[in-house]
């Protein structure tokens, strides 16, 4: 029998609970032994809950117990999650998270414990919410050698800028709107700035390429400077913008790394994937593309992910599942600055003629492949190909000529 604790009774940890409920003999017969709730560990009372007789407070007693075979930690943060998790692993007890961060953070320290203890430390629902993107990256997709791995990790923002494009919502009014459907946090700066989308694109990456990727290693912008502007010239050029963590094999098997709002064309799958969905492309040398398509959050469909990685742990309770990677190493990141891209540049001025030619001739007559206008003030250009450190140095110098301000926001082309 396997014995499972809930340390955490939020929005998935009470998911974990209903499923797991709902489902006890299907469950179990899925994982080749009975698999039933034994605790529910939180700070707060919860007198109502249908499990209230399961509620502890004090994780030793999880930590102690050797009923419990499976410990499932939806806490999050890296404070008390990583303590317990620690200890739980050393405890000889298997871990299932949905904790990005502390994956991100400290999954090969995990790892080390597990392997030690002959237990697992999963984390499926850690990306992706329902979507099933660790295990298929990790086992389907195994005979591939994985060229790159990108797309919308982050609901929130997938939100705001859908409702930007297809309302016109100022950024503002947008992430009003997603704080009152309970879609954005009450302090949202994870989503927007792009912390959150990171810490799923590090973890990706780890799997694809086999080392630990830490958050300072990826390049992160978010989407608080788009404007409705970007929105309206994106069109005007047949392309969308989303949020995209992304991370590349390059020619000399460095990764690069980046979570960014890009430009991408209206004809990319990607770019009809809206709301609060996800959706991760996968590029293999043999299978070529492969599209992970759902909803990235939620209470039940993340707690599904979770509930799949217990059955995964009961039914190798005796023999250690390969899921781990080597720690991190700098030198296999490439430097930004010397990767490429197709770069928008958003221009307003009263004089936009005299700032056009300015731009044109920085960054070179021919290398303006576009032009798009919204006003006589406002417009923007599509520059070639250039390398990111000699865009920003270009980009510098269109400051130093014309003022800080002619240049209202900058976005890359996929």
């Amino acid at each position: 029998m396997a014995g499972v604790a809930i340390m955490g009774y939020g929005v998935v940890g009470s998911g974990v609970a209903e499923i797991i409920a709902k489902h006890p003999q299907m469950l179990s017969a899925r994982a080749g032994q009975d698999i039933y709730l034994k605790y529910i560990l939180d700070v707060r009372d919860f007198p109502d809950s249908p499990f209230a007789d399961k509620m502890i407070k004090d994780f030793s007693i999880i930590e102690n117990d050797p009923e419990v075979s499976i410990v499932v930690e939806t806490i999050g943060g890296s404070t008390f999650a990583y303590d317990f998790t620690k200890r739980a692993l050393l405890a000889g007890k298997h871990v299932i998270t949905s904790n990005k961060e502390l994956v991100a953070k400290h999954a090969v320290e995990f790892f080390e414990i597990a392997a030690d203890k002959n237990v697992n430390y999963l984390f499926e629902a850690s990306v992706g919410g329902g979507i099933p993107i660790i295990r298929p990256l990790n086992q389907c997709l195994a005979a591939n050698k994985v060229e790159e791995v990108y797309g919308i990790l982050n609901g929130t923002t997938n939100y705001i800028l859908t409702r930007m494009i297809e309302s016109g919502l100022s950024f503002e009014d947008a992430l009003k709107e997603a704080q009152a459907l309970g879609y954005a946090e009450a302090n949202p700066s994870a989503d927007i700035h792009g912390d959150d989308a990171c810490r799923k694109i590090c973890i990706l990456s780890a799997l694809a390429f086999g080392f630990h990727v830490y958050p300072d290693m990826v390049r992160i912008e978010g989407i608080q400077n788009i404007g409705a502007e970007d929105i309206e010239m994106a069109d005007m050029l047949g392309r969308k913008i989303k949020l995209l963590g992304r991370a590349k094999r390059m020619e000399d098997d460095k990764i690069y790394l980046s979570v960014s709002p890009y430009m991408i064309p209206a004809t990319s799958p990607l770019a009809t994937i809206n709301g609060v969905f996800n959706g991760i492309m996968v590029k293999g040398d043999s299978v070529d593309e492969v599209l992970f398509y759902g909803r990235g959050a939620g209470k039940l469909p993340t707690a599904s992910a979770i509930v799949a990685d217990v059955i995964d742990a009961a039914k190798h309770d005796r023999a250690r599942k390969w899921m781990d990677w080597e720690p991190a190493d700098p030198d296999r990141i490439a430097d930004c600055r010397q990767v490429a891209h197709e770069y928008f540049v958003r221009l307003q001025s009263d004089d936009f003629s005299a700032v056009l030619a300015k731009a044109t001739e920085i960054f070179g007559e021919g290398n303006i492949l576009q032009l798009v206008k919204t006003s006589d003030t406002v417009g923007g250009i599509v520059v070639a190909e250039i390398k990111e450190g000699l865009f920003f140095e270009k980009l510098d110098a269109l400051k130093t000529a014309c003022g800080e301000g002619v240049v209202a926001n900058k976005l890359m082309l996929f």
